[in-house]
């Protein structure tokens, strides 16, 4: 039988101010349903000057010939929804979304998304860094083969900032867009983004800059979710030149383009670049 002093010991060490009360995990269970399973998954703790963030991810799994959306999914599909409300310990959650691919929605459009496997790599900001943080997720997302089904989960995960799982993170994380300028840059590059007039909306005219025979797609994002843009189609170029163009559709009714930020995603092989520009 424990003694007095062991059990007094121990009760002592759970009452400790910033002593975990639950232990850290690499991974949480998957959650698997028809045609995909989803888990949370665990990095290591990143300190710069300013701030100390978790590294964390949603991993999803998909069957073969299945896909998922991305942010913004196109012509057709329905973005992931997000809910960490329920977190322990946590002041934001900031997520990351690797670069996307465009595939036919069956319909005569394209939607963007993912195919296969997902990591979408989480920056987790703790309120207390002395204290342990823990992922509550409400996600939901839908997946898509032949038909589309609509998946909920609900998961958990107690970070401790040595998770396991920080390679597949860091190599997620290689795949999310860099933040760069407008204009001539070494490599990937959005040289210019222009309005011209068209006949029934205004046409968005962008310029890119690549290796010469390198794929090249792009995406454009209004400044709010509920700006619903055509996706950008190639409009010529040759060499180290592309030129894609889209039509001023699918704004909210009370929005104007003259002044609005546009965010555009060019896509390149391993490559990936974000830039946000007004649009004049």
């Amino acid at each position: 039988m424990p003694s007095v002093r062991l059990i007094f010991a121990a009760l002592t060490l759970i009452c400790l101010p910033g002593v975990p009360v639950a232990r850290a995990q690499d991974a949480s269970d998957w959650d698997a349903q028809a045609h995909t399973a989803v888990r949370l998954i665990s990095g290591s703790i990143i300190k710069t000057a300013n701030t100390a963030f978790l590294r964390a991810g949603i991993e999803i799994k998909l069957d073969p010939g299945w896909k998922t959306y991305w942010r913004d999914p196109g012509d057709s599909g329905v973005p992931p929804t997000l809910d960490f409300s329920g977190s322990g310990n946590v002041k934001s959650v900031t997520v990351l979304w690797p670069a996307p691919e465009r595939f036919p929605d069956g319909a005569g459009g394209n939607s963007i998304g993912y195919v296969d496997h997902l990591i979408l790599p989480l920056r987790v900001a703790p309120q207390d860094a002395a204290k342990q943080a823990s992922l509550q997720l409400r996600l939901g997302y839908d997946v898509c083969g032949n038909m589309c089904v609509p998946v909920e989960a609900n998961l958990t995960l107690a970070l401790g900032g040595d998770g396991a799982e920080e390679s597949a993170i860091e190599k997620a994380e290689i795949r999310v867009p860099r933040r760069v300028a407008l204009g001539p840059r070494q490599g990937l590059a959005i040289l210019s983004v222009r309005r011209e007039p068209g006949d029934a909306h205004d046409r968005v005219v962008v310029e890119v800059a690549a290796p010469e025979g390198a794929p090249v797609d792009l995406f454009a994002e209004g400044p709010t979710p509920d700006w619903s843009l055509p996706l950008p189609e190639p409009a010529g170029g040759n060499g180290t030149r592309r030129q894609f163009t889209f039509d001023l559709d699918g704004l909210p009714a009370d929005a104007h383009a003259e002044g609005a930020t546009l965010t555009f995603t060019a896509v390149s092989g391993d490559d990936a670049i974000e830039v946000a520009t007004r649009l004049d």
